[in-house]
């Protein structure tokens, strides 16, 4: 239990993670000064959550096998997809969604025992 419980706050941090990445190369387009402060904050959020969930990983790989925790991190394409959409108004196509299912349904079929 306490593996995918780490599993979900390890998705998770890697998601908003992830988020912060892209906030800051937005804002590494606009070269004022204020603008790459903002940028610096975004990378080191993006660092410092990335960083934990690193350290989180190798407390997972204590608890269960690599072989079952690596494919679970698929969700996050279901994740990172949704954050895209709400956060950034990114389009997602019908084709973009078969392709995740696509890549679901393996990793269902690599897990089934």
């Amino acid at each position: 239990m306490i593996g995918y419980l780490l599993l979900l706050v390890i998705s998770l941090l890697t998601c908003i993670g992830q988020l912060c990445q892209k906030q800051a190369a937005n804002h590494w387009q606009q070269t004022q000064c204020g603008q790459i402060k903002l940028c610096c904050c975004w990378l080191l959020t993006a660092l410092m959550l990335l960083g934990l969930a690193m350290l989180l990983w190798l407390k997972l790989l204590q608890h269960m096998p690599l072989s079952q925790a690596y494919p679970l991190l698929s969700f996050n394409f279901i994740l990172m997809t949704l954050a895209g959409r709400f956060f950034f108004a990114e389009q997602v196509t019908s084709r973009h969604w078969l392709g995740i299912a696509a890549i679901m349904l393996g990793i269902l079929l690599l897990s089934w025992h």
